[in-house]
């Protein structure tokens, strides 16, 4: 019963697909064919179409036109942008504390680095916000992932140095990728005049991790440990089974049983005795008492 609605289903699978196409197929054909069919005002459909198409290739005209329009403005609108540069009295320098080697970062483990900032300048800066991105490596103009802005708004004066701390976590799906990481340390002068620096601009691996002990692994070293002991039991089975087969056998001590003969030599008896022997009955060589008297009594009668 089991394997007949086992192939039952699996008819079902195979014919069910094909129906539904079937079905489809015949539907597109119905409406092609509908389509096809003389309708009354036909000469008024045909008008139609015409004009769309005319209309169609005045839009295609037009696109081509429309489209550099929308080019040239975003040129126009880029350059008049002002582009946010480094300032030349400032000095930031990055460096990486966890993990300690910048190119290679571990998935699904948070990320540290600090970022020192240094006035050289005679104003005084005020350091409003650091903020990190993963970007397509082969575009770094291509966002992937943002990360939060960590906010400041630490005054450095003139000849002073501070440092600042920053991290985020790369998520685990981005597991043996390469990426763009851009890390932008954005600050201000004392007039109000607004710069950034780009403190990492660099392309990054993010790998996995090898600290701790994840399922997989452990199952694996549970795998192995389990074959070693299998292993072991195996040759011990098989080196007792070969050493029981080439072991000498024990021999038995032979146990002398004695003698078993029941013949008795009666040679040596008179010829009288053998003859009364043989003419009275084999007794059990122990009697009763009932019998030993009435033995006795016999004997003292006849005397």
């Amino acid at each position: 019963m089991i394997s007949i609605l086992g192939r039952f289903i699996l008819l079902l699978l195979l014919v069910l697909p094909a129906t539904i196409l079937l079905v489809q197929n015949e539907r597109s054909h119905g409406m092609v064919v509908l389509g096809d069919d003389p309708v009354e005002g036909e000469e008024d459909d045909e008008a139609t179409v015409e004009t769309e198409d005319v209309a169609d290739d005045e839009e295609e005209i037009e696109t081509p036109a429309s489209s550099e329009a929308v080019t040239e403005k975003a040129e126009e609108d880029a350059e008049e942008e002002p582009q946010v540069k480094p300032s030349e009295h400032v000095d930031a320098v990055i460096l990486f504390t966890k993990p300690p080697v910048s190119s290679d970062l571990p998935a699904g483990f948070p990320v540290r680095f600090l970022v020192s900032f240094k006035n050289n300048g005679e104003k005084d800066f005020t350091v409003e916000s650091l903020e990190a991105s993963f970007r397509y490596p082969q575009d770094f103009s291509f966002y992937i992932q943002n990360y939060t802005t960590a906010h400041y708004h630490q005054v450095v004066e003139s000849k002073r140095e501070a440092t600042f701390d920053y991290g985020f976590t790369p998520s685990e799906s981005y597991n043996n990728r390469p990426f763009g990481l851009t890390i932008l340390l954005n600050y201000k002068d004392s007039d109000g005049n607004v710069f950034q620096n780009a403190v990492f601009n660099e392309t990054v691996n993010v790998v996995e991790s090898d600290e701790g002990l994840d399922g997989e692994t452990f199952f694996l070293y549970l795998f192995l440990v389990a074959v070693v002991v299998l292993l072991i039991v195996g040759a011990q089975q098989l080196l007792s089974g070969f050493g029981r087969k080439h072991l000498p056998k024990s021999r038995q001590p032979k146990v002398e049983m004695g003698t078993q003969n029941t013949d008795v030599d009666y040679s040596w008896l008179p010829q009288e005795t053998l003859q009364e022997l043989n003419r009275t009955p084999k007794q059990s060589p122990k009697q009763s008492p009932r019998k030993r008297r009435s033995k006795r009594t016999s004997g003292s009668g006849e005397e």
